[in-house]
């Protein structure tokens, strides 16, 4: 990755404005501060084409003047001690108008019920996804199968990769628990200190903050220094600010939205490092933390870190063009909100999906001549119910009650399903219990491949 180009100082470009100029510059001022519905770049503006009779350096002028307007500061600062600041044009505007209803809002499935087996189940996915990706986006190498199974089946980590993505998977669990409680260094160093655990080469930098100036962020092309990190010393000052910035609400000035607020605290955890390592989870981590505290409960099903992994080298030049702006995070603003639309997408698509294919399997439950032949009417509506309930469970004497059989009728009922792989049986005592594995969609389908359908 290249260091972006940063834009020229506008006292340099025009010592002395003509009257033509700055009609020019009017112009572009006018026509508001992005380019195209975009939030333009100078290096990205230099290779476009200016419009009729406008030099680069007169566009970028405009630009910066319409912006100027819109750019506010910040209570966070860069390492040179200048305030961070944001703007917020349409296009950011529209961002968060989608997300205040997404986020905010129902989880949208034609044929699922809202029940918290089906909560926790979306959840669940969710977790082990976001803790995975985030994982792998730092360097962990496991396969997503692999690591799935490992956090699905409760078994101990076997390596430093698989620690990794089992750390933030606790992490991603803990701050559930404490999303209502104010955000101190403490507990910052309390979620890193999760997230690192037994990852660290150096196991002392667990749960502290940087002990040194040595680390900055080196391209790989080129062994170019692309950040370098505030000083050390001023990083539990820092902290303490940002805490505050975090614990801010409504009465903030300026006033910042909570989803920008909770994309900051991202940014400004990857900005200041403070960390020898684990600054990325640990900054997602906080950006989690925060949309959930300020009543974003859908950020718990959504992964963003899925979505940053397809294209890590935007998300980091995201942070480049920032500081290479003047401190100007709406570059960064941007890039999140749309990572997080697109996280939201994915979930429904994943809920899409599931719902075809739930009703698919539904419609062969009630078509299928195999399953006529194996399965009685009574089944059949067991069947139906534990689709839409994952791990509900099933007693014979409720079983018998509902269908006003005899016992032993229903006791055949729940047992043949048992024997088909369709349900669980377990035993508590002298009595049977029978549950609704989370698979079942995928059972059923294979007990009628089986049967040639």
């Amino acid at each position: 990755m290249k260091k972006p180009h940063s834009p020229p100082p506008l006292h340099d470009l025009f010592p002395s404005l003509s009257a033509e100029v700055v009609k020019k510059v009017l112009r572009v001022v006018q026509s508001g501060p992005t380019v195209k519905d975009a939030y333009v770049h100078w290096d990205d503006l230099r290779h476009r084409k200016p419009p009729a009779d406008l030099s680069h350096e007169i566009w970028w002028f405009g630009l910066t003047l319409a912006r100027k307007a819109l750019l506010k500061p910040l209570s966070l600062f860069d390492k040179d001690g200048r305030p961070f600041q944001f703007g917020t044009p349409e296009p950011l505007l529209i961002d968060l108008h989608h997300l205040d209803q997404d986020a905010a809002g129902e989880i949208r499935a034609a044929t699922e019920s809202a029940t918290p087996a089906n909560r926790n189940r979306y959840l669940l996915k969710s977790v082990i996804e976001e803790a995975i990706t985030s994982s792998q986006l730092e360097g962990a190498s496991t396969t997503r199968k692999v690591a799935a199974q490992m956090l699905r089946s409760g078994r101990e980590p076997k390596d430093r990769s698989e620690r990794m993505i089992f750390n933030n998977y606790k992490t991603m669990q803990a701050i559930r628990i404490f999303k209502e409680e104010p955000l101190t260094p403490s507990r910052v160093l309390e979620i890193h200190r999760m997230v690192c655990e037994y990852t660290l080469d150096c196991p002392e930098d667990v749960g502290r903050l940087r002990q040194s100036n040595d680390f900055h962020v080196i391209s790989l092309a080129d062994d170019t220094v692309l950040h370098s990190p505030p000083d050390h010393r001023e990083l539990p000052a820092r902290l303490v600010t940002l805490c505050a910035f975090a614990n801010a609400g409504e009465q903030q000035r300026p006033f910042v939205h909570p989803i920008l607020r909770a994309i900051l605290l991202h940014f400004m955890l990857g900005y200041d490092h403070p960390f020898a390592d684990g600054n990325g989870r640990t900054a997602r981590a906080l950006f989690y933390w925060s949309m959930l505290r300020s009543g974003y409960w859908l950020a718990e099903f959504i992964s963003i870190s899925h979505v940053l992994r397809k294209a890590p080298a935007q998300y980091a030049r995201s942070y480049l063009l920032t500081e290479s702006d003047g401190g100007d995070t709406t570059y960064f603003l941007i890039h999140q909100l749309g990572t997080i639309r697109k996280a939201i997408e994915e979930l429904h698509d994943y809920l899409a999906r599931k719902t075809t294919e739930q009703q698919g399997i539904e419609q062969l439950l009630a078509e299928s001549p195999a399953l006529r032949a194996k399965l009685n009417h009574r089944q059949k509506a067991i069947l139906f119910h534990a689709l839409k309930h994952p791990n509900a469970s099933y007693a014979i004497e409720t079983h018998q009650k509902e269908h006003s059989v005899v016992y032993q009728t229903a006791r055949t009922d729940l047992l043949g399903l048992a024997e088909l792989g369709l349900l669980e049986k377990t035993q508590a005592g002298r009595a049977f219990s029978f549950i609704a594995p989370k698979d079942l969609v995928q059972r059923i389908a294979k007990l009628l491949s089986s049967f040639g359908r």
